[in-house]
């Protein structure tokens, strides 16, 4: 039957489901938390210092409850870092599993809803560079050890904290860690590159996927952030990517901004993305990189 044949009544079905369809959707996206009593509670991968640390701490100044997790060897920082989530009156747990290993990643959740009672807010922050290497020097290993860290440990940050989620039934926010990187290419970071854009594809896999539970899941993607990791990679002579000295004032050139981002500026983003404000953002992986994606 063509448009021009279809009778009056059954145009009226046809809008009327369409309209149902939308409207649905449109409600899951617009439930929120807002008027609820109860304290939120957020997992922050690689919380131990950088990003990781300004997201948490920005977190628990929003009022949230926060376990952080790092490596084992991080342990005394991430300590710091609960008594200062502690000082801001919230509660705090430091977490050192592996963010790699499943069955680690599905107990990381179990010891959050245990301690702090729920689940709302996930942030996969942890993540490595694994070094520069062009392509004709590939390391399969080393390409293999980032894809670990940033790729599956971003699968199964979402996988259980979904999970977690949607058993609670009250809806939730999954975040992960992309890069400008994982938008455009950069010379002899091919593994690091692919990796978040991996990132990226997932989540927005992951946000049509979780619509219908009313979580939403997006990611955010810095350009240059004054971390310890930027530093020591900028201190690298044959480090293409971000450094020889020359390298670094080559990239810094072409931020319109002209300066380094601060931690704490990925955190107010966190912030956002992580509150009842942002219901209706879903599937997106935000650039905060001072305009240098559209130099």
């Amino acid at each position: 039957m063509t448009a021009e044949s279809e009778s009056a009544p059954d145009k009226e079905h046809h809008v009327g489901l369409l309209l149902r369809y939308r409207c649905s959707h449109i409600i899951i996206l617009n439930m929120s938390t807002s008027g609820s009593p109860t304290t939120r509670v957020a997992i922050v991968t690689g919380a131990a210092q950088g990003i990781g640390r300004a997201i948490a701490l920005r977190l628990a100044a929003d009022g949230l409850d926060v376990a952080v997790d790092d490596l084992p060897s991080k342990l005394p920082l991430l300590e710091a870092l609960v008594a200062d989530i502690e000082k801001l009156g919230r509660k705090a747990v430091a977490l050192t599993y592996n963010v790699t290993k499943e069955n680690e990643m599905e107990a990381m959740v179990a010891k959050t809803v245990s301690d702090l009672g729920r689940l709302d807010v996930m942030v996969a922050n942890a993540g490595i560079t694994g070094g520069s290497r062009s392509i004709m020097e590939a390391d399969v290993d080393g390409f293999e050890s980032v894809a670990a860290v940033n790729v599956r440990g971003t699968l199964l940050c979402y996988k259980y904290a979904a999970r977690q989620m949607v058993k609670q039934g009250t809806g939730g926010r999954i975040i992960g860690a992309s890069s400008i990187a994982g938008k455009q290419g950069f010379a002899n970071l091919g593994a690091y590159c692919a990796s978040k854009a991996v990132v990226r594809s997932l989540t927005h896999t992951a946000a049509l996927e979780l619509a219908a539970h009313n979580i939403t899941v997006n990611a955010y993607a810095p350009g240059i952030i004054e971390t310890s990791m930027s530093k020591f990679h900028s201190t690298r002579e044959n480090d293409v990517a971000l450094g020889g000295p020359c390298t670094a004032v080559k990239v810094l050139m072409n931020v319109p901004h002209a300066k380094v981002a601060q931690p704490e500026d990925v955190a107010n983003l966190v912030s956002y993305l992580a509150s009842p404000e942002s219901h209706f953002m879903t599937g997106q992986t935000v650039s905060i990189d001072g305009g240098l994606n559209i130099s």
